[in-house]
């Protein structure tokens, strides 16, 4: 018999790649999803965090559980109404799971969540982030500190719990890198801010496994800084996306003021960085990326 894994955020840019790499390896992948919908070859199940309602059925007989979901933090000025949202969905949500899980006889072997390497704060310069470097101060640090606190409702019942604090994923088919890209496409990439911010990054398929790898692998537990090594500045990534795209760079930096006249609040998401790096990855585990270079990683999405 297939074990099963329960995703939420199923639909997003991670989920849909790792609900291929899993149904590929004989997993019965099912989602939890506010709408009941028809997806081959995967089980949904309803719920609704508001009502505390998740549909008979999605919890039993489960091996592992993936949370995956959450309110895009970059699409969308973050009005208050926004930012209760960014945390709720992701805090209030994992809250139902555990309360729902507390009252089931059997308990997953395993469970991976997401979380941000924003925990550190959305912008700290040169300084180098580990896995042990304190939470900061500002919103975002505060959305993941209650997300992985969130998670610990379901460590406490005795489940081995990872959380992958996740840096900029490079893919195609979503986040930042196509909207990095587009510009550049047209010969008009340029560097945001001063472009000196660190970007922490990996690529979709390295993610998705390392996914696969926490969730099958029982020396896997607690925090991991989910990226790549070693980040690279704003005005690096920018230049590689024009190499990799054979485009020129010669327009000025975008000036902060201008991206926060645009986006507000939410300007600091591009105008901060992080350097983070991967410490218990390498030090801890085996794994193995397949995309460990920046170009390459550019170069199998964007041409």
């Amino acid at each position: 018999m297939a074990k099963k894994v329960l995703i939420t955020g199923g639909t997003g840019l991670i989920g849909r790649r790792l609900t291929q790499m899993l149904l590929e390896k004989g997993y019965e992948v099912a989602f939890l999803s506010r709408k009941k919908a028809n997806i081959t070859f995967v089980k949904v199940f309803e719920w609704d965090i508001e009502k505390g309602y998740i549909e008979d059925g999605a919890l039993e007989n489960l091996h592992f559980l993936v949370h995956l979901a959450g309110t895009n933090v970059g699409e969308g000025r973050w009005t208050e109404e926004r930012k209760k949202s960014i945390l709720e969905s992701r805090t209030e949500s994992l809250g139902l799971i555990a309360r729902k899980l507390a009252a089931q006889p059997a308990k997953p072997v395993a469970f991976v969540s997401a979380s941000g390497i924003s925990f550190y704060g959305q912008d700290t310069g040169d300084q180098k982030n580990t896995e042990a470097t304190p939470a900061g101060n500002d919103f975002l640090s505060h959305v993941s500190i209650e997300w992985e606190k969130a998670a610990d409702e379901i460590a406490a019942m005795g489940v081995r719990t990872i959380k992958l604090r996740t840096g900029i994923v490079i893919s195609k088919e979503g986040g930042a890198i196509p909207k990095m890209a587009l510009p550049a496409r047209f010969g008009v990439g340029a560097p945001l801010g001063s472009g000196k911010q660190w970007i922490s990054w990996i690529h979709l398929y390295d993610m998705c496994k390392m996914y696969v790898e926490a969730l099958e692998n029982e020396s896997w537990q607690g925090v991991y800084n989910a990226v790549a090594a070693p980040p690279v500045t704003n005005e690096d990534l920018t230049r590689s996306i024009c190499k990799v795209l054979n485009r020129p760079q010669w327009f000025p930096n975008v000036p902060a003021f201008a991206l926060k006249l645009v986006f507000g609040e939410m300007a600091a998401v591009v105008l901060g960085g992080n350097y983070v790096v991967n410490e218990r990855i390498e030090r801890e585990t085996g794994f193995k990326y397949r995309f460990g270079e920046l170009e390459n990683a550019l170069r199998a999405e964007l041409v």
